[in-house]
């Protein structure tokens, strides 16, 4: 019989210790803590998220039920009561695990740096969209969202080489997915995947000056007027039509001035869908595979 550490210990061997610590030193996360520290918090959370707890209790009797394997657990408090985990999730800055949480997005990123993408493009590509977490309003007040609930809405950017987010940021459920591109640090050469809720034309137009990319769905309200239209593949039946146009209602052309390319495809179920970029140089084919 293994009489090893647990897996749960095995995982927790890759915690670079060094920078945890530089974490919570900077956020003065110990300051007057006396027996439970912020790794052991640490590892009681993570014991949670990666066994699928489902609250304070539960945590606290299958850590229990460890008890006599602290070694084994890879913890060195493994028998902690519900009130101190409550009072140090309430309490402890959560900057520490912010940035420990980029620390190691950077550690991850470049062992993923030569995955396949699964379309031919070299540039790195990002998506970004938001999901609500619905949330208990009586608990947590400060995250309104209607009258008789409360949610939180989860921002996130993600790496599609090995799908590791690079960015997250969390709001109350009434703020707009749209407001959170003020947020993102652009980075020249990348493509910036969005949907319709992020049709924002001054926002996309500040991703263009900064010689990014984005791809984006158009509204069936969008005014558009093509300048030239570009030779498509009759025989691809994908691909209705790709032109190169500018916006013509009022607010828009002035919020974004340049020219936009729009290229129109079919899916499998026969709809048309309309995407905007501001990327001339890729194949329509590719700007509707991305």
């Amino acid at each position: 019989m293994h009489q090893g550490k647990l897996v749960f210990a095995q995982l927790m061997a890759y915690l670079p210790l060094n920078t945890f610590a530089r974490c919570v030193a900077t956020q003065r996360g110990e300051h007057e803590v006396k027996d439970f520290s912020c790794l052991d918090q640490f590892f009681a959370m993570s014991f949670a998220q990666l066994t699928y707890r489902e609250s304070l209790r539960d945590i606290e009797v299958n850590l229990r039920a460890q008890a006599k394997r602290p070694y084994h657990m890879g913890a060195q408090c493994p028998t902690i009561s519900r009130n101190t985990l409550a009072n140090a999730n309430a309490t402890r800055p959560w900057q520490i695990y912010a940035d420990l949480a980029q620390h190691l997005i950077g550690m991850a990123r470049p062992l993923y740096a030569n995955e396949p993408l699964g379309v031919e493009l070299d540039a790195t590509v990002y998506a970004f969209d938001a999901t609500a977490i619905d949330l208990c309003l009586s608990v947590y007040p400060w995250a309104p969202f209607r009258r008789a609930k409360a949610a939180i809405k989860l921002h996130t950017l993600l790496d599609l080489r090995g799908s590791i987010p690079s960015f997250i940021h969390i709001t109350d459920g009434k703020t707009h997915e749209v407001n959170v591109l003020d947020d993102l640090l652009i980075e020249p050469g990348a493509f910036y995947l969005l949907d319709r809720g992020y049709l924002d034309f001054s926002r996309l137009f500040v991703i263009h000056q900064a010689q990014a990319f984005f791809d984006t769905r158009a509204k069936g309200n969008t005014k558009f007027k093509p300048r030239y239209s570009h030779p498509v593949d009759r025989s691809n039946t994908q691909i209705i039509c790709d032109q190169t146009g500018v916006l013509t209602a009022f607010y828009s052309s002035k919020a974004y001035p340049a020219a936009l390319r729009r290229v129109v495809v079919k899916d499998n179920t026969g709809k048309r869908i309309t995407f905007l970029t501001n990327n001339f140089a890729l194949k329509p084919e590719l700007i509707a595979d991305l």
